[in-house]
C-alpha cells in the first residue's frame, strides 16, 4: 500500500468515508504545527494529494490554517491553490510570501492560473502575473480578455499540434525533441497551413501505428471544435454528451488558440450541478467556510421572498376565517393539503430543472413531459384522495368532509404537477435561470390553490 493511501480512511471500515483524510492524520499534522516541527509537518504532508491538503485547509479554522501555511513555507504546491474553495483561496494567497507564491504558480498550466486569479482583487492578480515568465504572462492576460464563463477562460494555451501532412514517425520525433510539453495531454491536434484544426490524433493510436503511417489516416472519429466565446456550460455539456477527452478551441478566424481537457469540462459540469442545487434551496453560492454575516446575507433575500409568498397564502386563509371558526376540522386538515401539494410540486420542479440543465427537456418533448407530470399528479391525487377521504370519515365522522378533502387533494396535486414543470419552463423561456426562484413560485401556487380549493369546497358543501 502506498503512503498516500495509508492516510486515507479505509474503505472496508466506513465506505461513506472512503478517500477522506483520517482524523488521526489531521491531528498529527496539527500537532506538528503546534510544536513548530517543520520537518515532521513536511513528512506528514508529503504523501498527501493536493486535493486532500486543500480539503484539510478548508476544514480547519483560520488560525490553524495560518500557522500551517507559514510553517509549510516553500513546500506549498500551486496545485493546492487550484483545489481550494474560492471562499478561502484569497485568504490563503494573502498568507503566502511572494517567493512561495511565485514558486507555486510557475508550474501551473495557463488555464489553472486563469482560474486562480479571475476572482481575485486586481492587486493580487498583478502580484501573481508579475512572477510568471513573459510568455506565460501574455497567455494568461490574453485569456483574461475573453468573457467570464467562456471557453477562452476555460482553455489552456499549451497545445500539442502537428501539420496535417506529417506521419507518425515525424510526430514521435517532435514529441521526443520538444522540451516544453504540457504535463497532461491526450491528443495531437492536426492543423492546416492556416493553423485551423482539422482533427485529433489520440496518443494511443499514435503509439500503436507504424512510423510511416500518415497522421491524417488515424484521426479520431469524433471531433468537435469549440469557439473561444462559447459558454463554458455548453462546453461541459458537449464533453459529456459526446464523450470527449479534449477539444481544440478556435478564435474568430477559426485559428487554433488553445485546448480544453476533460478535467476542466467536468469541473464546470460539477459547478453547474452544485449551483442548481444551491439555488433550488435558496442559499446562493455559499460555503462551509463562510462567516455568519456572509451566510446570513446570502439567505436573507430568499427568506424574505418566502415571507411574501406565505403572506399571500395567509390572505387566502383569511377570506375563510368564519368557516374555519365554525368548523375546527378545517384548521386541522388544511396544512395536509398544502404540504402534499408543495412536496408534489417540488418533485416535478426538481425533474424539470435538471432536465433543462442537461438539455433533455426541449421544444420537441415539452408537451409530452407536461402531460406526464399532470397525469402523475392526477393519479397520485386520486390515490391520496381515497386515503384522506377515509381520514375525514373515521377521524371526524363526516362523509362530506371526506369528499371535500379528497377533492382538494386531487385538485392541488394536479396543479402542483403542472406548476412544478411549467414554471421552470416559462422562466427558462424568459431567459431567467429556472433554478433561481422556481421553488418560491411553485410553493406559492400550491399553497394558494390548496387552501382555496379546500376551504372553498368546504364552504360550498359543509356550511
Amino acid at each position: 500500500m502506498s503512503d498516500e493511501t495509508e492516510v486515507l480512511a479505509p474503505e472496508a471500515e466506513h465506505e461513506e468515508d472512503a478517500y477522506t483524510l483520517e482524523r488521526k492524520a489531521v491531528a498529527a499534522i496539527l500537532y506538528a504545527v503546534d510544536i513548530n516541527d517543520r520537518e515532521k509537518l513536511i513528512e506528514l504532508m508529503e504523501p498527501l494529494h493536493p486535493a486532500d491538503i486543500a480539503d484539510m485547509l478548508e476544514q480547519i479554522n483560520a488560525f490553524d490554517r495560518m500557522r500551517l501555511i507559514k510553517l509549510y513555507g516553500r513546500e506549498f504546491d500551486g496545485e493546492i491553490l487550484t483545489e481550494l474553495d474560492e471562499s478561502i483561496r484569497e485568504e490563503v494567497i494573502n498568507l503566502l510570501s511572494p517567493e512561495v507564491l511565485a514558486e507555486a504558480v510557475r508550474e501551473l498550466d495557463s488555464d489553472d492560473v486563469v482560474d486562480l486569479i479571475e476572482d481575485l482583487e486586481q492587486t493580487q492578480q498583478d502580484a501573481i502575473l508579475e512572477v510568471l515568465e513573459d510568455s506565460d504572462r501574455v497567455a494568461v492576460q490574453q485569456s483574461m480578455t475573453y468573457p467570464e464563463y467562456s471557453a477562452g477562460r476555460l482553455m489552456q494555451r499549451e497545445v500539442v499540434m502537428a501539420p496535417e501532412h506529417w506521419n507518425v514517425g515525424e510526430a514521435i520525433d517532435y514529441l521526443r525533441n520538444t522540451d516544453e510539453l504540457p504535463d497532461h495531454f491526450y491528443h495531437i491536434v492536426l492543423v492546416d497551413p492556416r493553423l485551423r484544426p482539422v482533427g485529433n490524433v489520440a496518443l494511443g493510436k499514435l503509439m500503436a501505428a507504424r512510423r510511416e503511417v500518415m497522421l491524417s489516416s488515424i484521426l479520431e472519429e469524433t471531433f468537435h471544435v469549440i469557439p473561444v466565446t462559447r459558454y463554458d456550460g455548453d462546453v461541459a455539456y458537449a464533453f459529456n454528451q459526446y464523450h470527449l477527452i479534449s477539444a481544440p478551441v478556435v478564435d474568430e478566424s477559426e485559428r487554433l488558440v488553445g485546448v480544453i481537457t476533460i478535467d476542466d469540462a467536468m469541473s464546470v459540469l460539477d459547478e453547474e450541478h452544485e449551483e442548481d442545487i444551491l439555488r433550488l434551496a435558496g442559499v446562493g453560492e455559499s460555503s462551509l467556510s463562510d462567516s455568519v454575516f456572509e451566510t446570513t446575507k446570502q439567505r436573507f433575500p430568499w427568506l424574505a421572498v418566502n415571507l411574501v409568498t406565505a403572506v399571500m397564502a395567509s390572505m387566502v386563509i383569511a377570506q375563510f376565517e368564519v368557516a374555519i371558526a365554525q368548523l375546527v376540522a378545517l384548521a386541522v386538515l388544511m396544512p395536509i393539503v398544502a404540504s402534499m401539494g408543495g412536496n408534489a410540486g417540488t418533485q416535478a420542479l426538481t425533474v424539470a430543472v435538471r432536465a433543462l440543465a442537461t438539455k433533455d427537456l426541449t421544444g420537441s418533448n415539452v408537451w409530452r413531459v407536461i402531460r406526464r407530470e399532470v397525469a402523475v399528479g392526477l393519479v397520485n391525487g386520486l390515490a391520496f384522495a381515497v386515503i384522506m377521504g377515509l381520514v375525514g370519515l373515521f377521524w371526524f365522522g363526516s362523509v362530506q368532509l371526506g369528499y371535500v378533502i379528497a377533492s382538494a387533494m386531487v385538485i392541488n396535486l394536479v396543479v402542483a404537477g403542472l406548476a412544478g414543470i411549467g414554471i421552470p419552463i416559462l422562466m427558462e423561456r424568459a431567459g431567467v435561470d429556472p433554478a433561481l426562484a422556481s421553488g418560491a413560485f411553485v410553493t406559492t401556487v400550491t399553497d394558494v390553490v390548496g387552501f382555496f380549493a379546500f376551504l372553498g369546497l368546504a364552504v360550498l358543501v359543509l356550511l
